[in-house]
């Protein structure tokens, strides 16, 4: 599971673009909380805090408590508005939890034991086609990532969502279909390789089909 962060936070008594701009040229950026079923909480934050944050790499999918003032609220981050130059955040939405909440994220997939692949051991390639699952997962069980066993996977080999077992607390948000992650695919040189013996074996029978006429 991801560890749990911790963003310092203070009110934001003034909204609009001015304000905001105002706030980013001291180093903070605005941010709010909603959710919950209370009133939506306007703050900011220390930019160079939450730059470090961003910087772990799960900062989307982990737990943040956000201390505004005394109180500390249990949060997970929503949505990151970046500069489109600079890539400097420029806002960020955090969703208040509730205790027993449940939270739709994207978790990173990472594929393991590709050593015992024959299919990647004689060349072929791993074509991924979903880098994330969305998945439907209790707030204080959300994982860093899913882990996808690759042993025994050949060329022309697929992984579904069906081949993968989730985590506890976790589940697809993807119900309706058994999508596909990853497939398994020959390279060029390996597929010419293969369709060159192909060739040169319908040739050795042609021939003995030949000689047999005579």
């Amino acid at each position: 599971m991801s560890d749990q962060m911790t963003l310092a936070a203070e009110t934001r008594d003034k909204a609009g673009k001015g304000a905001s701009r105002a706030l980013r040229r001291e180093g903070r950026v605005p941010a709010v909380i909603y959710g919950g079923k209370e009133e939506p909480t306007t703050i900011h934050v220390e930019e160079r805090a939450l730059v470090k944050l961003l910087g772990t790499g799960h900062f989307s999918n982990s737990i943040v408590m956000v201390e505004v003032g005394k109180k500390a609220v249990r949060t997970l981050p929503k949505d990151v508005a970046f500069h489109p130059v600079t890539d400097r955040p420029l806002h960020v939405d955090f969703l208040r939890l509730s205790k027993d909440a449940k939270v739709d994220v994207a978790v990173p997939v990472v594929f393991v034991n590709e050593d015992a692949s024959p299919g990647l051991k004689r060349g072929g390639v791993l074509n991924i086609v979903r880098h994330e699952l969305e998945l439907v997962c209790e707030a204080d069980k959300i994982p860093d990532q899913i882990e996808i066993d690759v042993t025994g996977k050949d060329v022309g080999d697929s992984i579904h969502i069906s081949h993968v077992t989730l985590p506890a607390g976790s589940e697809s948000a993807i119900t309706d279909r058994d999508f596909t992650i990853a497939t398994l695919v020959a390279p060029s040189a390996l597929k010419k390789s293969e369709g060159a013996e192909a060739a040169e074996g319908e040739g050795e029978e042609g021939e003995a089909q030949e000689g047999g006429e005579d």
